[in-house]
């Protein structure tokens, strides 16, 4: 058994091409470009008990090798995917049941019966691979590159492959991330962690790609320094998911919710304080802001223009063929994995970082709470548009950290603090005053709300 660590990037076959005859991988390229045709052949049971235990198995045939191959789903944060995986050599192009045994088969497929294993889709595509040398101080790094062009085929359904796989042989994983952004600054490269296994199983059921990750557990005592990593990890990978899933289908909610992430990263990365000195987030609040305040009237307007809605998935793929998305995503999963946000603060700061969230979150929510002014508002809801980043920061942490407040009904308050966003986004009406001015009194009459901000 080894353990795979990579990140994949979804490219146009424009960018296949040009990644080839890259200055920054021709430089480093100690191997060559060599050309490799693989074809998979995987398997599951009628029931994809395989699918459902996040395991995929696969028969590879490459040149007059057969190859069989056992892989995990294992972790996977923003792109950046650890797993586990075995390999057998083959005499012939049939599996070989009695290499699944305990040492590598999950313990949830122990009473299974593998005969009832079957091929179910295929992933052929031809790779050019390369050795990369990436030297970092005087770590040796080892990476394969890998450009791959085929097709998914499930049955009658197919879909076009076209990534860079990006591969750790030797050294350490921030290699990965800091080779993948390098290249990203002049291409356009999608972080998508969606393995050829996912995209097969896809084609048999679009709601087989799972686009909820698991919800960080947060508690009193963690550090804000951990509970701000642990929530930003969420959701840049979430985020990423759903590009991903919107892409492939074009649902508008899905669109809709991919914005909500950005929103709520932006909101968490502004909430700071000294924890996160603003020079440190910089560049990235640059990337995301010029991104929320292109899509922010594009989904506005959305909402109730249908013609809208049907250009967006156009509108989305430009956006991909930017170098932005990528560029961020990449960048942030590497400020993230260094908590480059902690290297230049003072002591304040670092205090601020290392005191533990429940102690923390309180106190940020009652201050932007008495800052949102609702009175105000009931007064003058004309100008309630200028608190809307303001709102964002109290929803994103009630939503992603309302398990550590002691602060009865925070659905509801919430829910409540949603609508008053809405109207806060919503364009100027004689009815959207009134509406603002009656959600700010009954905001302000809620249990819940007086309690935070007491």
């Amino acid at each position: 058994m080894v353990k795979e660590t990579e990140i994949k990037l979804r490219v146009s076959r424009e960018t296949l091409i040009a990644l080839q005859d890259h200055p920054l991988l021709k430089k480093r390229n100690k191997s060559g470009w060599e050309p490799r045709e693989l074809l998979n052949q995987y398997f599951d049971t009628p029931d994809r008990d395989l699918a459902q235990a996040k395991v995929a198995l696969r028969l590879r045939r490459d040149g007059d090798a057969f190859i069989q191959t056992l892989k995990t789903r294992g972790q996977s944060v923003a792109g950046l995917s650890e797993r586990n995986e075995w390999d057998w050599h083959l005499d012939k192009a049939k599996l070989d049941l009695k290499k699944l045994d305990d040492t590598c088969w999950p313990q949830a497929l122990a009473e299974l019966d593998k005969k009832q294993l079957k091929p179910i889709f295929t992933t052929d595509f031809t790779r050019q691979r390369a050795d990369i040398a990436w030297g970092r101080g005087k770590s040796k790094v080892v990476i394969e590159a890998a450009l791959d062009l085929g097709k998914v085929i499930a049955g009658k359904q197919q879909e076009e492959i076209c990534e860079l796989e990006l591969e750790l042989r030797q050294g350490e994983p921030e290699a990965l991330l800091e080779l993948a952004a390098e290249l990203a600054a002049d291409l356009p490269l999608m972080p998508c962690d969606i393995s050829k296994a996912e995209r097969g199983y896809r084609l048999f059921d679009a709601d087989s790609y799972s686009l909820s990750l698991p919800a960080p557990e947060l508690n009193a005592e963690q550090s804000l320094d951990d509970a701000f990593t642990a929530l930003a990890w969420h959701l840049l990978g979430s985020s990423q998911r759903l590009a991903e899933q919107y892409r492939f289908n074009g649902h508008w909610r899905l669109l809709n919710d991919w914005f909500e992430q950005l929103v709520y990263l932006r909101a968490l990365l502004g909430s700071l304080g000294q924890a996160a000195p603003r020079a440190s987030s910089s560049e990235l609040r640059q990337l995301l802001d010029a991104m929320l305040n292109d899509w922010r009237p594009r989904l506005q307007a959305g909402q109730d223009d249908e013609a809208v809605r049907k250009a967006a998935p156009e509108m989305f793929a430009e956006e991909l063929k930017q170098t932005r998305w990528g560029l961020f995503s990449l960048n942030l999963s590497r400020w993230l994995l260094a908590r480059s946000w902690t290297a230049t603060r003072n002591n304040r700061g670092n205090r601020q970082g290392a005191a533990p969230l429940g102690n923390w979150l309180p106190t940020l929510l009652a201050e932007e709470g008495q800052a949102l002014q609702l009175k105000r508002y009931q007064q003058q809801p004309e100008d309630l548009a200028e608190q809307m980043p303001r709102i964002e920061r109290l929803l994103a942490w009630l939503k992603l950290a309302r398990g550590v407040l002691d602060v009865a009904e925070v659905d509801r308050l919430y829910g409540e603090l949603i609508k008053f966003y809405a109207l806060a986004a919503s364009p100027i009406s004689e009815e959207v005053l009134t509406d603002r001015q009656t959600q700010a009194i009954a905001l302000n009459s809620l249990k819940p709300w007086r309690q935070l901000v007491k």
